[in-house]
């Protein structure tokens, strides 16, 4: 596998008797803030009826919940107008909290060709308004996502919800759309925290 004249130069860098560590869960790494320091992240969790959204700054010593909610559309709404909130909402959490970088959670495979076509559209307004903000964009697969954060790879929505709120200090646990969406922008600033040889996936 070959890798960039960056990531060479990084890895020289990086030989200064660092040891190898293992993999581990956000919150026991959350000291080592990444080089940019304070970066706003915002995460997506596209859904038609319930996309989750997540903003967070990284910064030390712990990092901090700007903001979270679930968009939510009603059984009775046509995919149309669902699709028109999804981009509505997100602008305005784009022009609130000015993030730097968006991650979205990776695609999967559902057995219901019906359910992927309805994701699609739920997911594709959603990369369309961020990307008209000028936001590089990310994605994470649900497993990683759950391993960065709870250390456990099948790990139930309720354990992540609990673990967004003991990382990020917040009152009581997210919403599980919410909950899902901090959870994709803690995985992505934690793996930004440390060098990687497989960086993260560019949309």
């Amino acid at each position: 596998m070959g890798i960039t004249r960056r990531q060479y130069e990084q890895i020289q860098q990086r030989l200064g008797g660092a040891t190898a560590r293992a993999a581990v869960p956000v919150f026991a790494a959350s000291l080592r803030a990444p080089a940019s320091t304070h970066r706003v992240i915002l995460g997506v969790d596209p859904s038609l009826r319930g996309t989750g959204y997540g903003v967070i700054r990284w910064a030390k010593p712990h990092p901090v919940a700007l903001g979270h909610g679930t968009i939510s559309c009603p059984q009775n709404w046509e995919h149309s107008r669902c699709l028109v909130k999804i981009v509505e909402t997100l602008r305005e959490v784009l022009q609130q909290h000015r993030p730097a970088v968006c991650v979205v959670e990776g695609l999967f495979y559902a057995q219901n060709l019906q359910t992927a076509i309805v994701l699609g559209e739920a997911r594709g307004a959603a990369l369309a308004v961020i990307a008209e903000a000028g936001l590089e964009i990310f994605e994470i697969a649900p497993r990683k996502v759950k391993q960065a954060v709870v250390g456990y790879g099948a790990a139930q929505k309720s354990a992540v919800a609990r673990m967004v709120q003991r990382l990020l200090n917040l009152p009581k646990p997210p919403a599980p759309d919410a909950a899902d969406a901090l959870a994709l922008a803690l995985a992505h600033a934690q793996e930004n925290s440390r060098y990687n040889l497989t960086p993260p996936k560019r949309i």
